[in-house]
C-alpha cells in the first residue's frame, strides 16, 4: 500500500502522506516509505525542492497510537523510526516546504518543524498531546525548540493546548498562515523563489542554518571564510557572479 505519493515536476518533488483514513498517522509503514521518498529525492537531480503536503482534511495526527500500544517487546516504536525521518528531514541538502492544509498533532509538529518553511491555513489546528497521554515530545523537541520562542514552548508542550495557524506563526513553528483558497499559490511562490537559488548554494546555506559553533567568534569567522571563500570559487559561484554583471538569468534557472 502506497502511504507516501511523490511527484516531481518543473524541479519540485512533492512528496504527499496520503493515508487520510488513518488521518495520515505516522505508522513504521508510513515512516519507512518517507525514507525511501526521501532518499530517492535527494539522489534525484532534477529535484531542487521538496514539498511535504497531504491527503484528507488532517496533516498528520502524530504517531499511530494504535501500533504503537500493539508493539511487543524488541518490536520497533513508531516514535523510534520519526527519529531517523526526523534527522533526515533536518539533513535533507535541498529546502524542503511542509504545506499545512489542516490539523496536526504531537508528531506531526515535528514534521513541521524540521522543514524550512512551513506554510499553514489559518484555521489549522496545532497541540503538543503528549503530556496529555501521559509522554514527553522527546523526539519532536529537537526539531520544534530550535523554531519556538522558549516561553511558548514551555506553554504548549506542558499544557497539551490547541493552537490555531495565526499563534504558530507568531511563536516560530509556521513560517506563514494563509486563507484556505490561497495556499498552494503560497507554497508555489516559495518554490519559485528557491528555484532560483543556486543548488550548491541552498545546501551551503541550510548547513550554515543548521550549524552550532561551540567555538570563539574569531575562529567561527575564519571557517565562515573558508566556506564563503569555496562558494565564490565554484562553477556555480562563478555563473552566479557573472550573471549577475550579465543581467541575465543564472543557467541553474530554468
Amino acid at each position: 500500500m502506497d502511504l507516501v505519493r511523490t511527484v516531481t515536476a518543473a524541479g519540485v518533488t512533492t512528496m504527499t502522506l496520503d493515508n487520510p483514513a488513518n488521518r495520515n498517522a505516522l505508522s513504521t509503514a508510513l515512516l519507512g516509505q518517507m525514507l525511501e521518498s526521501l532518499a530517492a529525492a535527494a539522489a534525484d537531480p532534477e529535484c531542487r525542492v521538496v514539498v511535504l503536503s497531504h491527503t484528507g482534511p488532517v496533516f498528520c495526527s502524530g504517531v499511530d497510537l494504535k501500533e504503537t500500544a500493539a508493539a511487543g517487546p524488541g518490536d520497533r516504536l513508531p516514535a523510534e523510526m520519526l527519529a531517523d525521518v526526523l534527522a533526515g528531514l533536518w539533513d535533507f541538502p535541498k529546502p524542503v516546504v511542509a504545506r499545512i492544509g489542516g490539523p496536526a498533532r504531537a508528531g506531526g509538529l515535528g514534521l513541521i518543524g524540521a522543514a524550512d518553511i512551513a506554510v499553514c491555513v489559518r484555521s489549522a489546528t496545532f497541540a503538543f498531546t503528549e503530556v496529555r497521554l501521559g509522554v514527553i515530545p522527546a523526539v519532536i523537541s529537537a526539531t520544534v525548540l530550535p523554531r519556538l520562542t522558549p516561553r511558548a514552548a514551555a506553554d504548549l508542550f506542558l499544557t497539551g493546548d490547541v493552537f490555531d495557524g495565526t499563534r504558530a506563526v507568531e511563536i516560530g513553528l509556521v513560517t506563514a498562515a494563509v486563507d484556505e483558497d490561497g495556499l498552494d499559490a503560497a507554497v508555489a511562490g516559495y518554490c519559485a523563489s528557491l528555484l532560483r537559488g543556486g543548488p550548491l548554494a541552498l545546501s551551503g546555506t541550510k548547513e550554515l542554518l543548521r550549524r552550532t559553533p561551540d567555538e570563539s567568534i574569531r575562529a567561527d569567522l575564519v571557517e565562515l571564510a573558508d566556506r564563503s571563500a569555496r562558494h565564490f570559487t565554484s562553477p556555480e559561484g562563478r555563473e552566479g557572479v557573472a550573471a549577475r554583471r550579465e543581467k541575465r538569468d543564472p543557467g541553474w534557472v530554468r
